[in-house]
């Protein structure tokens, strides 16, 4: 089966290269067996179809303590330690009834209606990040904007502390990567320790924000234990900003790519809510969306997963595929470009959506209008992808910005 054959093993490039090797295995099968780089069998799923397919199938499970079964039966450490295991508990590694119950408690916090009333902060706080990088020739777009733009948006959503959010940024960054054991765990003890201490801290002083009303919810007997409290904490902090992060960071980098299409987004602005819907297409913020297991054989395409099998759908793959998009690995800001899988499909759908659409257009709307000669200040060619099969975001993001 040529190149595809042989990328059942696959190496690091999968990280680097992710379009050019998810475009590898699905000549050999949209639906595959595949080892992991640290050893991991699953089956992967790159075409989009299939992809939905799979998102949406309830015979597809994410209840972590099945999970853990798995892999222990495998021959593979889980999830670390009590704190790796605590702040994994939420709803996004759960099923039915669970995570009906638990989503409930949060949608209200992040429909569009809602979130648009965020929109005067949002502006506010691009602004001054735009400010305080005004006066410089050249700088790693990540750390002066990228990333304190959605730190700051979901931490004083949640009531994090200001000063606290730089540290809180170091833990999830190594959560997500490829860290090894010790790190991850020493990173999710500071964490967990961290949430727990600002929960005690929300439940003697509530505060108007969205951690003190699932506390509120919690103590009202509203189905919330304090597990679940906790590992929602940290579920919609790390999701609140890592995702938006990278969208920003990876729509800049598309753009800047592409002079043809930054012209025609600069020349007509209002090309730019639909413009974002085509960059989560293009280079979308998540990788491999979370671990998946069959809970029964799964049809899934022309092929049958068995029951008792890990499953990871690569969303990047499924927004490349050619069956769904034309011209795929063609970035075009007026591009139709619904229907893409960036932020997942079925009752695992990012709840945080709408939010990350809004901050992504503030960012970018910023961006172009204060500095007209945004340009890259590398080869792109010499730029990383982190070392994460999760989370699809740039290591530096090195610009001129006169």
């Amino acid at each position: 089966m040529g190149a595809a054959e042989n990328l059942k093993t696959l190496a690091w490039d999968f990280v680097q290269e992710p379009h050019r090797v998810s475009a590898l295995l699905r000549e050999g099968g949209r639906v595959r067996k595949v080892r992991l780089p640290r050893g991991l069998e699953v089956w992967l799923v790159t075409g989009h179809a299939e992809a939905r397919a799979v998102l949406a199938d309830p015979r597809v499970g994410k209840d972590t303590a099945e999970a853990r079964r798995l892999f222990e039966r495998g021959g593979f450490e889980s999830a670390g330690d009590s704190a790796v295991r605590a702040l994994s508990g939420h709803m996004l590694n759960s099923d039915p009834p669970d995570h009906t119950r638990l989503r409930k408690l949060v949608n209200q916090a992040f429909t569009s209606r809602t979130v648009s009333r965020l929109r005067p902060r949002i502006e506010q706080i691009a602004a001054e990040l735009l400010d305080d990088i005004g006066d410089a020739e050249r700088v790693d777009l990540l750390p002066a904007f990228a990333v304190p733009l959605p730190i700051r948006v979901i931490c004083e959503l949640l009531g994090v502390h200001a000063g606290d959010q730089p540290a809180f940024a170091k833990w999830s960054n190594t959560m997500l990567a490829w860290s090894t054991p010790e790190e991850l765990q020493a990173a999710a003890a500071k964490m967990h320790a961290y949430l727990v201490d600002l929960i005690a801290e929300k439940r003697a002083e509530p505060a108007d924000d969205l951690l003190s009303g699932l506390i509120h919810a919690s103590d009202e007997g509203d189905s919330l234990s304090g597990e679940e409290l906790l590992s929602m904490a940290f579920l919609l902090l790390v999701a609140g900003f890592e995702t938006t992060v990278n969208l920003i960071a990876n729509s800049v980098f598309a753009l800047l790519r592409e002079p043809e299409q930054l012209a025609a987004l600069r020349a007509d602005p209002a090309l730019l809510p639909g413009a974002v819907e085509e960059f989560l297409r293009y280079d979308g913020a998540i990788h491999l969306a979370t671990i998946r297991f069959t809970r029964e054989p799964v049809p899934v395409g022309d092929v049958e997963i068995p029951a008792d099998e890990f499953v990871l759908v690569s969303l990047i793959g499924a927004n490349r595929d050619a069956e769904r998009f034309e011209d795929p690995h063609r970035l075009d800001v007026t591009r139709q470009s619904t229907g893409h899988l960036a932020f997942g499909h079925g009752i695992h759908y990012c709840v945080g959506a709408p939010l990350a659409r809004l901050e992504a257009e503030i960012a970018l709307r910023g961006l172009l209008e204060r500095f007209p000669g945004l340009s890259l200040d590398a080869d792109p060619e010499t730029l990383r992808w982190r070392e994460s099969t999760l989370v699809h975001g740039l290591e530096t993001l090195p610009v001129r910005l006169r």
